[in-house]
């Protein structure tokens, strides 16, 4: 005798959604009925809809907006981190950018090599595909070296008037901050890769830091090694 699981009412509820989504019934794009509509239509509690609706969240089915309801994800066109940049370039991507004065403290001090108290400029740069949240970066520069006016869009190194010589870079996967997590609407249970870049000039002056956050469901990040011959000729 073989003995079926159960299947909880969140995981039933998920499945019938996750079922209506994949069949075209429900189409990307399109706003579900409200939550409570939902719990009435499958006679559950508000908090059991809420946890099928978080595991159809953790997959990238829906997402959620707040103030507006929920919705069926758009198919989301990958993109690839190379070269400090997001490739290939999407018509419809667009960024917002939000600039703000702070002090250098803590690991932001340490990372930037300053004194405490150092003043920064910080660009808060939200790539959108349409409407939804696509990738957020948080960019650093000594306030000396930031332009004059604030710029309308994400400010690449060249256009900050900043000579780079070297580049450093680290990668790592973790789960979204509940900040990330709302910014991007995404659940906290999606992994993103968190790339931390330091850009300093060819005395050693680290004169840019950037922290980069890409959903795990559309990024991915690619590093290139070039080797040299510089150091075969040296010793010829």
């Amino acid at each position: 005798m073989v003995i079926q699981p159960v299947l909880s009412l969140r995981h039933t509820i998920a499945d019938d959604l996750r079922s209506q989504i994949t069949t075209g019934v429900l189409k990307p794009g399109e706003r579900l009925p409200s939550e409570p509509q939902l719990a009435a239509r499958y006679e559950v509690s508000t908090v059991t809809l809420r946890n099928a609706l978080a595991l159809l969240q953790a997959e990238g089915l829906i997402e959620k907006n707040h103030g507006k309801g929920n919705f069926v994800r758009r198919l989301r066109r990958r993109l690839t981190y190379e070269g400090g940049a997001l490739t290939p370039i999407v018509p419809t991507l667009h960024v917002t950018v939000r600039t703000t004065q702070l002090r250098a403290q803590g690991a932001l001090s340490t990372l930037l090599k300053v004194p405490s108290r150092t003043l920064l400029t910080e660009y808060l740069c939200v790539s959108h595909v349409r409407e939804s949240p696509h990738s957020l970066a948080r960019i650093y520069v000594p306030r000396d070296l930031a332009p004059a006016e604030s710029s309308c869009h994400w400010p690449k190194s060249a256009e900050l008037g900043l000579r780079i010589a070297e580049i450093r870079e680290k990668a790592s996967a973790r789960l979204p901050t509940p900040e990330e997590a709302s910014t991007l609407r995404i659940s906290s249970a999606l992994a993103v890769l968190a790339i931390t870049r330091v850009s300093a000039d060819a005395t050693g002056r680290v004169v840019e830091a950037a922290l980069l956050i890409l959903p795990g469901d559309r990024a991915d990040a690619r590093f290139t090694t070039h080797h040299t011959t510089e150091g075969r000729r040296a010793e010829g």
